[in-house]
């Protein structure tokens, strides 16, 4: 039950990027581009995401556990480390880059494009390679 709905879940995430536009890596550049062209469409998503989540989040968080697992997995660091800004700095830079992030890519992964394939080649292989590197 937990794989189906796992899937389930990614079907209505990449739907819902489809329709919002969200899968192009120019809608992207033109969040990012505030000198020209703005499109603010981007915040509008993000925002309407954090807003869900802000509302739910708490509701959620008072259960004893998740409906689908043993627990909640909440991070539980109190301090920060160099990774966690290395991390979403090389992901920004990425991001800004190519237009693109994880989920994104994964979804036009259905467009088969060469160069989103390329994307997610390199992205899979910088994951193991940062697993590998933490590793050691």
């Amino acid at each position: 039950m937990k794989n189906i709905s796992a899937l389930i879940s990614g079907l209505v995430f990449g739907l819902g990027l489809g329709i919002s536009g969200m899968m192009s890596p120019a809608k992207v550049k033109g969040f990012l581009d505030v000198t020209r062209q703005w499109d603010p469409s981007l915040a509008l998503v993000m925002g309407g995401a954090l807003l869900v989540t802000f509302i739910t989040f708490p509701f959620v968080t008072k259960k004893v556990k998740p409906v689908l697992d043993e627990c909640f997995y909440l991070p539980t660091k109190k301090h920060f480390e160099k990774e966690l800004i290395i991390g979403p700095a090389l992901f920004g830079i990425g991001w800004g880059l190519v237009g693109l992030c994880p989920g994104p890519a994964i979804a036009n992964l259905a467009v088969l494009t060469p160069q989103i394939g390329i994307f997610v080649v390199v992205m899979v292989l910088s994951m193991k390679i940062t697993d590998f590197l933490k590793n050691k």
